[in-house]
C-alpha cells in the first residue's frame, strides 16, 4: 500500500489542510493499491496566493532564463521514465503498447514548448503601433486520468513559457504518477510558488480555482459537462480559458480504399489508449456499395484485438480506469443492443480469460443510424459502431451532425479526394491518410469540444494577452 500524504505549495511538500482519503486501484486487479489525501478549498486557496506571489517576478524573466528553467525540466522529468513508466501501468493499466509512450511523453512535451518559446515573437508591429505579448498571470491547470503525467507537463511547460506561474489540480485518480512528477519537477529547481500541484475533488479544489478572483486563466482538458461549469464559474471573472473537451470523432472511409492498409489505421483510431481518448475514432462511415465487405473486415480484426492484462506485450486494449467506468462502457454496449444495432464483435462483460480487473471486450455495431446514443455520445471505451452513406456528400454530412468538433479521419487512395474531404469536416484536427500527431500544429475543438488551442505558439499564446503600444 503507497500513503501519499502530501501536496506542493510554494516550493515545498505540505500536508493538506483537506482530511479526506482516496482510495487508489490496481484498475487490472480491481484491488487497492493506496490511498491518497486529499486537498481541499483551503488548500487550494493557500497555492493561489503563493503563485500569485510569485507571479512578478516570474513574469520579468528573460526568455532565456525560461528556456533554462524548462531544460532542467525536461532533465528531470526524463530521469523518472522507468518509475513513471511503472506507475503508469499499475495504476492506469496502459498496456505497453501505449504505456511506453505515456512515459516518455511529459519529457517530449516540455521538449516542444521549449523549440516553440526559442521562436516566439513576443513583440511585433502593427501598423505604428508594438503590439507585445503579455502573461495573464495565475493559471490553473485542471487535468486529467487519461494521460496525467503528460497533461501536468505540457500544460505548465506552456504557462511557464508565457511567463505565468500556476496551480494544477491533477485528477485524485491518477496520485502515483503525480507524485512522480511533482518530485520530478521540484528537482528542476523553479523559484518557489511558480507551480504548486494540489491533488484533490473536482467539486472542492477544482471549484475553488475555477471560481478565484486572483486565477486568470484555466486551462482544462477533461469531460464536456465538467468544461460547461468551468465556462460558467469562469465568466464570474472574466477569466481567459482553454478547454479541451470530449468528441465523438468519425473516420470516414472512402469507397476507394484499400482495406488491407486503411483497416489497422481504423482499429487503431478508435482504440487508441484503450478507447479511453477524446480524439478516439469512434463512428466509423463506410460507403453503401462496400458496406458488407467492410464490415467483415472490420469484424475480423475488432475480435482479434487483445484485451486483458497490460503487462502482456501482446495485449492492445486495457481495463478502464475504475468500476465507474466500466459500468459506463457496458451500459453503452447493452443500451447499443436494446437501440436494435447489430453486434459484429464483442459484447457485454469480461473478455475470455479475464476474471478481476475493470477489462471490456472490444466491441464493434453494425445498423448503427447517427441519432443513436452510441452513435452521438462520448463512450469513452473501446465500443465502435459502423454508419453506412450513400455517397460522398451524406458521408460529410453525417460527420458533421455531431455536437463534438475535435479530430476526424479520412481513409483514400486518391489523397486529393481525401483532402477535398478533409477541407469540408468541421473538425480542430483532420487527419488524412494518417494517425501522425504534429506538436507544432494547434489542437482543441469546435463546438462541444472546447474553446481555444494548446500545442506549439498558440499553446504559449493562450496563456498572454497582446498590448498594443503607440507612441
Amino acid at each position: 500500500m503507497r500513503h501519499i500524504e502530501q501536496i506542493f505549495i510554494n516550493g515545498e511538500f505540505v500536508t493538506p489542510h483537506g482530511t479526506e482519503r482516496f482510495d487508489l486501484y490496481n484498475p487490472a486487479t480491481a484491488q487497492v493499491i493506496g490511498q491518497v489525501r486529499l486537498a481541499d478549498e483551503v488548500d487550494a486557496a493557500r497555492a493561489i496566493a503563493a503563485a500569485r506571489a510569485a507571479f512578478p517576478a516570474w513574469a520579468k524573466t528573460t526568455r532565456q532564463e525560461r528556456i533554462a528553467a524548462l531544460k532542467r525540466m525536461h532533465a528531470a522529468v526524463a530521469a523518472r521514465h522507468d518509475e513513471l513508466l511503472e506507475a503508469i501501468i499499475e495504476e492506469y493499466g496502459a498496456p505497453s503498447s501505449r504505456s511506453a509512450w505515456m512515459a516518455s511523453y511529459p519529457a517530449e512535451v516540455i521538449a516542444q514548448a521549449i523549440d516553440a518559446l526559442e521562436s516566439f515573437a513576443f513583440t511585433t508591429t502593427a501598423g505604428a503601433a508594438r503590439v507585445q505579448m503579455t502573461p495573464l498571470g495565475v493559471a490553473g491547470l485542471i487535468t486529467p486520468w487519461n494521460s496525467d503525467a503528460g497533461f501536468i507537463c505540457g500544460k505548465l511547460a506552456a504557462a511557464l513559457a508565457a511567463g505565468c506561474t500556476a496551480v494544477i489540480k491533477p485528477s485524485e485518480m491518477s496520485a502515483l504518477q503525480t507524485q512522480i512528477i511533482t518530485e520530478a519537477l521540484r528537482d528542476a529547481g523553479l523559484p518557489p510558488g511558480v507551480f504548486n500541484i494540489v491533488t484533490g475533488r473536482g467539486d472542492t479544489v477544482g471549484e475553488t480555482i475555477s471560481r478565484h478572483p486572483d486565477v486568470a486563466k484555466i486551462s482544462f482538458t477533461g469531460s464536456t459537462h465538467t468544461g460547461k461549469a468551468i465556462l460558467r464559474n469562469a465568466a464570474e471573472s472574466f477569466k481567459r480559458v482553454t478547454l479541451e473537451l470530449g468528441g465523438k470523432s468519425p473516420t470516414i472511409m472512402l469507397d476507394d480504399v484499400d482495406l488491407a492498409q486503411v483497416v489497422p489505421l481504423v482499429i487503431q483510431a478508435g482504440f487508441m489508449n484503450s478507447g479511453q481518448a477524446c480524439v478516439a475514432g469512434t463512428r466509423i462511415l463506410v460507403p453503401q456499395s462496400r458496406k458488407a465487405e467492410m464490415e467483415q473486415a472490420l469484424a475480423q480484426a475488432v475480435a482479434a484485438v487483445r484485451s486483458g492484462d497490460p503487462r502482456d506485450s501482446a495485449t492492445e486494449v486495457g481495463p478502464m480506469v475504475s468500476e465507474k467506468q466500466w459500468q459506463r462502457v457496458q451500459g453503452y454496449i447493452r443500451k447499443g443492443t436494446e437501440e436494435g444495432a447489430r453486434l459484429l464483435a464483442g459484447g457485454e462483460g469480461r473478455p475470455e480469460g479475464t476474471q478481476d480487473g475493470w477489462f471490456v471486450r472490444p466491441t464493434l455495431f453494425a445498423d448503427v443510424n447517427n441519432q443513436m446514443a452510441i452513435a452521438r455520445e462520448e463512450i469513452f471505451g473501446p465500443v465502435l459502431c459502423v454508419i453506412p452513406y450513400r455517397d460522398e456528400a451524406e458521408a460529410i454530412a453525417i460527420a458533421n451532425d455531431t455536437d463534438y468538433g475535435l479530430s476526424a479521419l479520412v481513409l483514400g487512395s486518391d489523397a486529393g479526394r481525401a483532402q477535398r474531404v478533409a477541407q469540408q469536416i468541421q473538425s480542430g484536427r483532420v487527419l488524412v491518410n494518417t494517425l501522425a500527431h504534429e506538436p507544432k500544429a494547434p489542437f482543441g475543438g469546435f463546438k462541444h469540444s472546447g474553446v481555444g488551442r494548446e500545442m506549439g505558439t498558440w499553446g504559449i499564446s493562450a496563456f498572454m494577452e497582446p498590448k498594443s503600444i503607440l507612441s
